[in-house]
């Protein structure tokens, strides 16, 4: 079966009972950590996946990441259905296909603004606002980065899309266009 298809298939499971619970923004916040933890450390997947870990030390491993508490009943099961099921290696993909399956149903765009230097409040504010005119009635988490080899200008990004008004990319697209006239 694809990799892609089971986180899938968990997620939309596990978003439809969070709901029916009322635990659905709870979970979200939980699989956000997790993710979190997966991409600030690497070792985690690896863990996850090392079939020698006991199933029982990867769901604590797994709590420890999301921060959950005894109150966290969806979670817990979540994890308990992944043991059962030998899918705990994939906790971090169907964390991810989670996030992504709650930001459908309730229209939430991620949206990052990457720029080269940090920008003032002004800034950031016509920054949103021109995102919020560009996807309507949803909303967005919003967030801002600063990553000084963009030169300077800024690139945002809105789910898949790509808005790139950086000197770096028009410097790129000019070296491409002299290529092309060679």
């Amino acid at each position: 079966m694809n990799e892609g298809l089971i986180p899938r298939r968990y997620a939309k499971a596990l978003y439809d009972v969070a709901s029916a619970r009322g635990e659905a923004v709870r979970l979200y916040d939980l699989m956000r950590a997790v993710l979190a933890a997966a991409d600030s450390q690497p070792a985690l997947a690896r863990t996850l996946a090392n079939p020698y870990v006991g199933d029982a030390d990867k769901r604590r491993l797994l709590d420890t990441a999301a921060g959950a508490t005894a109150d966290d009943k969806t979670f817990a099961d979540w994890l308990r259905v992944l043991a059962q099921n030998h899918r705990t290696g994939m906790a971090a993909d169907i964390a991810r296909a989670y996030v992504d399956c709650y930001r459908k149903e309730r229209r939430i765009y991620p949206v990052t603004v990457t720029s080269a230097a940090p920008l003032a409040a002004a800034q950031s504010k016509r920054l949103q606002a021109l995102v919020q005119s560009h996807i309507g009635d949803a909303s967005m988490e919003y967030a801002e980065r600063v990553d000084p080899a963009l030169i300077g200008g800024f690139a945002i990004d809105i789910a898949s899309e790509r808005l790139d008004a950086s000197v770096r990319n028009n410097l790129e697209q000019m070296r491409l266009n002299l290529l092309k006239k060679q």
